[in-house]
């Protein structure tokens, strides 16, 4: 596969997505997105910190299982759908792609991000309930393509904001974050894995194409067996699979901590260093760590992005405080917590050193994605295993994403063309999700090319979080006024 001219459009298509991620993700981007969170932070008196513990309590909860009411899900199955939807690749290859574009400092800036991104999906969860309608098929609707027509005062921005943000998730649903980055990593992740067994452990050239073919139209099957049956068949599903992937995870995960365990101090001292320019890097400066952390950190939780609110808006409860402190526990779960094995991992093993952040663009040894988590997996975890543990995590959670956000995407289109495209848009999601999953083989062996991926995947998070975001700002007084009134009565 690999002809120089298929080489040389790849390399272009590498080029032109990387410097248009870039400029999306420039510190214009950077500070709308914190500056959000902050916002919300301050209008909420640090909600996410002061209200933590109970909206652990509420995920727990009879009340969060319970189907009763307005509504296609329970509150947790929400949660779950959700969490489907962000605990993905982006928290395997996404953190891993950060680390090797930015350095081991960069998930500082998810942490950062994430605890500010609480807030932002504390809000998202609560006017998703608050501002949703009822779909003419029945179903719930909402989302902030609603809750911006539904709740601007200005009636003709808020129709512009809902219908940007409807197309702009449409196309990010079809070859970005939700479809396929995920199938591109869940697929090379197991042809590696499977191709590594046919060579005695030893990492071979790139598996043959006819591997990326079956892996790809098997992942394709078991999604379309899902997506076909609706939001209640995904969130029948999520319930159950979502919880045991994570546990899966940070079991193998706390592995490589504790045989590394007297290294902790050291590998934390080494990811602050490098996140504030103490540590020499080749490849990386502390703006491409801030950047590349901030828009990883997104693509990994969601936050500003608007989609949890497409997920809770098809809940049952009629509480939105309750839909906003369950939202936001997503946050945690997936930045503080899954991203932080992720990292730790990679650094306590020394796995980042073979990325171009650490050796430079040019050395010939550079790995990037999920290839950078399979060492360092591979370099604690006895038997050769290492690298499949990482495979079928990939496949878990990209699967969940995959289910999670065909959902976000037919809901988008939904909004924009009625009952009658969603069928269609479902099917199209699965053409998509393959072409991904074969884009590896395709564009050549390097694996740089994975960036490209990636990059289309920060592009269209972008897209989808400008028109939310500055919803969510115009909306803020109706959610911290809400918010004090519903805790001041609780209290009472």
């Amino acid at each position: 596969m690999g002809g120089s001219g298929e080489r040389g459009f790849f390399d272009w298509l590498l080029d032109w997505t990387s410097q248009l991620d870039n400029f999306m993700w420039g510190p214009a981007m950077i500070a709308l997105l914190l500056g959000t969170g902050i916002f919300l932070t301050i209008a909420t008196r640090g909600l996410q910190i002061t209200h933590f513990w109970q909206s652990l309590k509420l995920v727990f909860s009879k009340e969060s299982r319970s189907s009763e009411g307005k509504g296609d899900i329970s509150p947790f199955a929400a949660l779950m759908t959700a969490l489907a939807a962000t605990v993905g690749n982006g928290n395997i290859a996404g953190v891993a792609t950060a680390i090797a574009i930015g350095g081991p400092g960069a998930p500082v800036y998810m942490w950062i991000a994430g605890i500010f991104g609480m807030a932002t999906k504390y809000a998202e969860g609560f006017l998703g309930v608050h501002l949703r309608e009822i779909a003419p098929n029945g179903t719930m609707a909402g989302g902030p393509m609603y809750y911006v027509k539904n709740g601007l005062k200005n009636k003709k921005l808020g129709r512009f904001l809902g219908a940007a943000f409807a197309i702009c998730g449409t196309i990010a649903c079809l070859i970005g974050t939700g479809n396929m980055a995920q199938s591109n990593s869940m697929t090379a992740a197991l042809a590696n894995t499977i191709n590594q067994a046919f060579h005695s452990g030893q990492v071979s050239e790139q598996a043959p194409m006819i591997y990326y073919i079956v892996i790809g139209g098997l992942i394709a099957l078991l999604v379309g067996m899902v997506i076909i049956g609706g939001i209640k068949k995904i969130g029948m599903v999520s319930e159950r699979l979502v919880p045991s992937m994570i546990v899966f995870y940070i079991f193998f995960s706390l592995w490589i901590i504790i045989s590394n365990i007297t290294l902790v101090p050291e590998a934390f001292v080494i990811i602050f260093k490098s996140a504030f320019g103490f540590q020499p890097l080749l490849g990386a400066s502390v703006g491409i760590a801030i950047q590349s952390g901030v828009s990883r950190g997104l693509l990994s939780n969601e936050a500003g992005l608007g989609s949890a609110a497409i997920a809770q808006g098809a809940s049952t409860s009629e509480e939105p405080t309750n839909n906003g402190l369950i939202a936001m526990t997503g946050v945690f779960i997936d930045t503080i917590l899954v991203n932080s094995m992720t990292t730790l991992t990679i650094v306590l093993t020394g796995a980042y050193m073979q990325t171009q952040a650490w050796q430079g663009l040019d050395a010939v040894d550079n790995i990037t994605s999920i290839l950078v988590t399979q060492k360092a997996f591979d370099t604690v975890i006895p038997f050769g295993i290492g690298g499949a543990i990482i495979a079928i995590s990939s496949f878990l959670f990209g699967y969940t994403t995959l289910l999670g956000w065909s959902y976000y995407g037919e809901k988008c289109i939904e909004y924009i063309g009625g009952d009658r495209v969603v069928m269609p848009f479902r099917y199209i999601f699965i053409a998509f999700l393959f072409f991904g999953a074969i884009l590896t083989p395709i564009a050549g062996s390097s694996y740089n090319y994975l960036n490209i991926v990636w990059s289309l995947g920060n592009i269209g998070n972008a897209l989808m979080a400008i028109p939310n975001l500055i919803g969510i700002l115009f909306l803020t007084g109706l959610v911290a006024r809400i918010t004090r009134e519903k805790f001041a009565a609780k209290n009472a």
